[in-house]
């Protein structure tokens, strides 16, 4: 099995964890934690870059190697880092499981050392008919992000 984790950080005000997990060629598992965002639904991807020396605007665009559309996690014509939205409660919290065969923590897609990033606003998973749509899903600015490392 293997493990890794994303601390977000890179705003005052949101923080969380994200853990991954993939046992063999099998499909990842993301379970984490985030507080600190207006509630409601909030795009959430793997970004192509695991670098934070500009904040999360220089994680760069989603993750794709297929050189595919922006979609939802469900589409096949969708970003390897395409992983929908999280629902965030009243609170400001939301704990959440995503389980997805396109983000493996191995081999040559491999998340590893990539970014993952909680965004302002809906993704509209490509459907939404604005010009980001394709590409961003309209998602809004980025409100947090973190690097994927290996875990023990």
């Amino acid at each position: 099995m293997v493990k890794a984790v994303a601390v977000l950080g890179a705003s005052p005000n949101v923080s969380g964890t994200i853990y991954f997990t993939q046992e063999g060629d099998g499909p990842t598992t993301v379970t984490g934690n985030i507080s600190g965002l207006k509630p409601g639904l909030h795009g959430f991807h793997v970004h192509a870059l695991g670098d934070t020396t500009n904040g999360c605007m220089s994680t760069g665009p989603h993750f794709n190697p297929a050189s595919k559309e922006h979609g939802a996690p469900e589409d096949e014509n969708r970003h390897a880092g395409d992983l929908g939205n999280v629902n965030v409660g009243a609170d400001g919290t939301v704990n959440f499981t995503i389980i997805d065969k396109q983000i493996p923590l191995s081999g040559p897609n491999s998340i590893i050392g990539r970014a993952v990033v909680v965004h302002a606003d809906p993704d509209d998973l490509g459907k939404g008919g604005h010009e980001l749509s394709k590409s961003t899903g309209n998602a809004g600015g980025r409100e947090a992000c973190g690097i994927i490392g290996l875990q023990g």
